[in-house]
């Protein structure tokens, strides 16, 4: 797998919290869509997509597990119904690789912890490990999906 170091801009975003089994994410997901739609924030290019991923589903029980799901924005979140907030992704050096296919089963995110950060010699940031969805909507197939993941580094 390709691994790049890379320097990642500080990012706003707007977020909302999922907190419980990785079974329910969707439901959680979906109530960010629906803040998206309805603020017509369309263009994947200017509003990326990111998910914050503070557990690993594998290991956590489903009752602790914590994920921020988030689209980058340029102004701050408005208080709303759908229980979106403001957050930021710090900006710093971190580990890059893709992953391509199903976001079930994340081989890049497995890489760089288990292989990766072990060989390297490097330091974790107090941040976890994020995903940007590079491509989402409707008519994006399993098997076209692109995800980068994001290691933060020291």
């Amino acid at each position: 797998m390709d691994v790049k170091t890379v320097t990642c801009p500080e990012t706003r975003v707007a977020a909302i919290e999922h907190r419980g089994p990785p079974s329910r994410e969707h439901e959680t997901a979906h109530k960010l869509v629906a803040w998206k739609l309805s603020n017509r924030l369309l263009d994947q290019s200017r509003y990326r997509s990111y998910g914050v991923h503070y557990t690993d589903p594998l290991t956590t029980p489903a009752a602790e597990h914590r994920v921020d799901f988030c689209l980058s924005v340029e102004e701050a979140v408005a208080p709303n119904p759908y229980g979106i907030v403001n957050k930021l992704i710090p900006g710093g050096r971190c580990a890059l690789a893709r992953h391509l296919g199903s976001r079930v089963h994340n081989a890049a995110a497995v890489y760089l912890h288990a292989v990766w950060f072990l060989q390297s010699g490097e330091s974790l940031r107090d941040f976890p490990i994020f995903f940007h969805y590079v491509n989402v909507g409707p008519n994006v197939r399993e098997e076209d999906m692109i995800t980068d993941v994001y290691l933060p580094l020291k």
